[in-house]
């Protein structure tokens, strides 16, 4: 009886549940501090002054950055109650993603990096570009294309959308899409005209919606549309918390994070060549049959200059 009394009186190093804000996690680090071994301290310290690094570096670099193991990274995590690092890393993401966007805070950024060193502000974009890339090729992902890709396949029409910032990736999936999907339809919502662009679109088709923080009201207002006419959503977007998810079919958050001043598209873009590649290769040969047609058709109107 008193073997088992002071068992159950142990305190247990893990929480019950993990905390679900990056203020609770910052909070019971805190708390914790004083009682963790120098190792998870080391851990803890820079979990608490690097919370951008921990959102988007991979733990072997900010093992790395706080001088500690990858596992001593994994028993800080477990010890606040998460059963694996990427989800208490998903903590972080979600906080630092949420946050507002502020470009000319980080057009300063961008001055302080380069008064540093010379090559920091090429080297710090090239970290930014690889850690953005790196998160997007996940199996969770992969079965994600595949669904998202077998919906494109399906549809009768295609509408894609994305305004401001995100225009340049709808208008790649567009561009590249119409090659070998001709049902592919770029919405410019040009002169009050969403309405009237999106007016043919139905049941039986997909609406590609892209949207970062800011979110434009012309792109939530477009998937309100889409979504009252019984067109299925499939969404990139950097957060679960953006107002682009609700009612989506299929939804993608892709990292963004970068040292310059405007949020990068480099995931998105990448996202948008698999999603196309995983069509034409699972579609039917008349995708093959039209990306050659268009290249042929191309040639004969002169639209490539020969290197010869």
């Amino acid at each position: 009886m008193l073997e088992r009394a002071t068992q159950s009186a142990d305190p247990t190093p893990e929480q019950a549940c993990p905390p679900t804000g990056l203020d609770a996690v910052n909070q019971q680090l805190a708390a914790a501090y004083p009682e963790l071994s120098p190792q998870l301290k080391l851990a803890a310290g820079y979990v608490l002054e690097h919370p951008v690094e921990i959102a988007f570096q991979s733990i072997r670099k900010s093992a790395g950055a706080a001088r500690v193991t990858s596992s001593t990274l994994v028993r800080l995590a477990k010890r606040l109650g998460f059963d694996s690092y990427e989800q208490f890393r998903e903590v972080f993401q979600s906080a630092v993603q949420a946050g507002p966007v502020e470009l000319s805070g980080r057009a300063s950024d961008l001055r302080n990096l380069a008064s540093q060193t010379d090559d920091q502000v090429f080297l710090d974009v090239g970290d930014a570009a690889f850690d953005n890339i790196g998160r997007l090729f996940t199996a969770d992902n992969q079965a994600r294309v595949r669904d998202a890709a077998m919906m494109l396949l399906a549809a009768e029409k295609i509408a894609v959308v994305g305004f401001r910032d995100t225009f340049a990736c709808a208008y790649h999936f567009a561009y590249v899409g119409r090659i070998a999907m001709p049902n592919v339809q770029l919405i410019r919502g040009q002169e009050g005209g969403l309405l009237t662009e999106l007016a043919p679109f139905g049941e039986s088709d997909v609406v590609v919606a892209f949207g970062f923080e800011p979110y434009c009201a012309e792109t939530v207002r477009a998937l309100e549309i889409a979504r009252a006419a019984g067109v299925k959503p499939i969404v990139i977007t950097d957060t679960l918390r953006s107002p682009l998810v609700p009612g989506a079919a299929i939804t993608f958050t892709v990292a963004n994070a970068t040292p310059h001043f405007f949020p990068s598209i480099l995931s998105a873009i990448t996202l948008i060549e698999v999603l196309l590649a995983e069509c034409v290769a699972y579609g039917p040969d008349s995708l093959v049959d039209n990306v050659a047609g268009f290249e042929s058709r191309m040639r004969e109107m002169g639209a490539y200059v020969s290197n010869e």
